[in-house]
């Protein structure tokens, strides 16, 4: 189905071109690009992998109705993975061995995207995931990149913020997953370096639909404040909870709920919560002088014009991989290792996650001004500039 709809809308979108006149003259003598797609669109990530499908499509569609890249069209072959790991895999073997994709965008998550790295890395076939887990890209895998800011500068933003206000013990739930697990590690990891102590650690799967019995512990062990880390719908239960208990301190949680939905399910109990994000929540309050505000604002506009829906950061992850892809399949004729090299030589790419640095060593790229801390007030996101 996704498939139909790629090939309908690259057709159309030949058609004007040539009703135009505009449509290269050497257009119809080149193959056309394919490029894979594997998000979470349905199930209960979709809110990450439903914006993602759509920024894909979005950008494939202004590309081609640009002339493609270097006259050859592009189609997106498109997969709903469910958030589903043993999916994910038959999705991406289908995409390399039946539909020939030159290169792969997604998944959603940091379990699907662990999943299918050991098949791109044996076919090299390059993949851009729109998932955070750290353990993602580090160690490099050569033929594996992503986009979304990685948990080391999720835990940094949210450390360096609990040190200006003077917390010192803090208490830690995190998901039973590899996002919750790689969120955990740097959580550990980096505490003595903002002098900060873990003094109580819980966890909750995901499908849970009470955590107060985590909070009770931890509330128990009294810190200073407490961080969940999950992806929806966990953290919205923790939300509840806490607000249920009466927990009286802050609660943060990870850019892993950056996201209206987040706010949709926690309600009320989402007031007061901070947390890293991406800039695209608070684009409007972000300084004239940001790198970013420009390319943020047209990404918002574009979407919500197109889709009628509120924009996230997360359909953001895989606007950036597009265009990052874009750029390096530029004067590769398709040659799978010209594309790997290109996408590793990019350097001062601006997008809507942050401004890409590619290196041999860094299949990230980010810095920490991909980050800033938000509060959540009355429902909506709040940028702190403290």
């Amino acid at each position: 189905m996704e498939r139909k709809g790629s090939v309908l809308k690259k057709t159309l979108a030949i058609g004007m071109l040539i009703l135009l006149g505009l449509y290269p003259a050497v257009g119809w003598s080149k193959d056309v690009y394919k490029i894979g797609g594997i998000f979470s669109i349905t199930g209960p990530s979709s809110f990450l992998g439903d914006p993602e499908k759509k920024s894909l499509e979005m950008v494939v569609d202004k590309i081609n109705a640009e002339g493609g890249i270097d006259g050859h069209m592009l189609e997106a072959v498109i997969y709903d993975t469910e958030g589903d790991p043993g999916k994910a895999v038959l999705a991406v073997n289908k995409l390399i061995s039946k539909d020939n994709v030159l290169a792969i965008i997604g998944p959603s998550l940091t379990p699907t995207t662990l999943a299918v790295v050991p098949i791109v890395e044996k076919s090299q076939v390059p993949l851009i995931s729109c998932a955070a887990g750290i353990k993602i890209t580090e160690p490099v895998k050569p033929w594996v990149f992503k986009t979304a800011q990685s948990d080391v500068l999720a835990v940094a933003a949210i450390y360096e913020h609990m040190k200006k206000h003077g917390i010192k013990k803090v208490g830690i739930i995190t998901v039973e997953n590899a996002f919750g697990e790689s969120g955990k590690e740097q959580l550990l990891a980096q505490a003595p370096k903002f002098g900060l102590e873990i003094v109580q650690q819980e966890s909750f799967g995901a499908k849970d639909t009470d955590m107060t019995p985590q909070l009770t512990k931890l509330r128990s062990a009294q810190p200073d404040a407490v961080i969940c880390w999950g992806t929806n719908p966990g953290p919205a239960v923790v939300a509840k909870n806490a607000r249920q208990m009466n927990l009286n301190m802050p609660l943060y949680q990870s850019h892993g709920v950056a996201s209206p939905k987040f706010i949709e399910l926690a309600g009320d109990a989402a007031d007061g919560i901070l947390l890293p994000t991406g800039k695209i929540l608070v684009a409007q309050q972000l300084p004239e002088t940001d790198p970013q505000k420009a390319v943020l604002l047209d990404y918002i506009n574009t979407f919500e014009k197109r889709f009628e829906m509120p924009v996230s950061g997360f359909g953001g992850y895989a606007y950036d991989a597009m265009h990052l892809l874009a750029d390096a399949l530029k004067g590769t004729e398709g040659d799978k290792q010209k594309i790997r090299d290109a996408l590793e030589k990019i350097t001062g790419k601006i997008g809507v996650t942050g401004v890409f640095n590619f290196t041999a060593q860094d299949h990230n790229g980010l810095g920490s001004d991909a980050f800033v801390m938000v509060k959540i007030e009355k429902g909506t996101w709040k940028l702190l500039n403290e």
